[in-house]
């Protein structure tokens, strides 16, 4: 049972002039950040010629990109100009579903996005047939519904944790570490559990998607010169999304449960820049979709 009715949340500093120029920062940043995943969302929606499977994963991945920065950043962008910066019981339980629910699912959309590209460039005369429209409809479900059992693993553990006195959370959101910190109970056993949720899923998922592209690389040997370009172009972006997803998340999660100084700015890095980083990591490598944003900005100009 919990005493704890709302949670102090410090926030990313205490300095007032920090405060102020990292309001500023914030806010362009996410606000830029949905704009880009938006732009690549309603692209890819309304052009045909963007209309094969690896589009269709790319527009579900913006959009949850778009999401899951939305479940941390205005919160937090808020609290940078507000005296005190408060969350509520409730408040930080569903703060913490939306964030583990959104970050599994993009994990399971990267997964299906690295079997797109195996099944195009290992079986490109299967293809068609095996991601077809059913089959891209059910792994993108398969996310949502992943996403939705992890994060509410979560919440399943924590609702159970009594939180009695101490309701000062050093961090500008609401996440394992933290309120595993706060319960009153004896977290030894409970933490690495917890924790190993979310490593597991990041260590093993990472360790899949290598495999994966090894072999997808390694498959490239037979394929002509200009096959080899094109394909290790898009592979590149996959990977490179990849790298900065999994480095932050492995290493807010595969330790010991503590906090450490460096937390506030890894988050940071998940919650913003991340995001933020996708749309023009895709974007700036593939001609074709540059190509079909030009055609539909000169359309739409008087």
């Amino acid at each position: 049972m919990s005493n704890v009715t709302e949670f102090i949340l410090l926030g990313l500093t205490q300095n007032p002039e920090l405060q102020r120029l990292f309001f500023v920062v914030c806010l362009l940043t996410y606000v830029t950040t949905l704009a880009g995943n938006t732009l690549i969302s309603v692209t890819i929606f309304a052009s045909p010629a963007l209309g094969s499977p690896m589009y269709f994963f790319l527009s579900c991945l913006s959009i949850v990109e778009g999401f899951y920065s939305s479940s941390i950043a205005p919160k937090m962008i808020f609290d940078l100009i507000s005296e005190k910066g408060t969350i509520s019981f409730s408040g930080c339980l569903a703060q913490l579903f939306a964030e583990h629910f959104f970050a599994a699912a993009e994990i399971i959309l990267l997964v299906a996005m690295a079997y797109d590209r195996y099944v195009a460039i290992c079986k490109p005369l299967h293809y068609a047939t095996v991601m077809n429209h059913p089959v891209c409809g059910f792994l993108v479900g398969a996310a949502v519904v992943l996403g939705f059992i992890h994060g509410g693993i979560q919440i399943v553990v924590m609702v159970q944790l009594p939180f009695c006195g101490p309701n000062i959370i050093d961090h500008f959101m609401c996440d394992l570490m933290p309120l595993l910190e706060l319960a009153c109970t004896d977290t030894h056993t409970l933490g690495p559990l917890v924790a190993a949720n979310s490593g597991a899923l990041c260590s093993l998922t990472f360790a899949v998607l290598v495999a994966s592209y090894v072999v997808i690389l390694s498959s490239l040997r037979g394929h002509s010169s200009q096959g080899r370009h094109k394909a290790l172009s898009t592979c590149a972006s996959h990977v490179t999304v990849i790298i900065l997803f999994f480095v932050p998340c492995s290493y807010l999660y595969l330790r010991p449960v503590t906090s450490l100084p460096t937390d506030k700015a890894v988050t940071v890095f998940c919650t913003l820049v991340t995001p933020l980083l996708n749309p023009l990591i895709y974007t700036l490598r593939n001609e074709e979709v540059r190509r079909v944003m030009q055609k539909l900005w000169a359309s739409s100009r008087p």
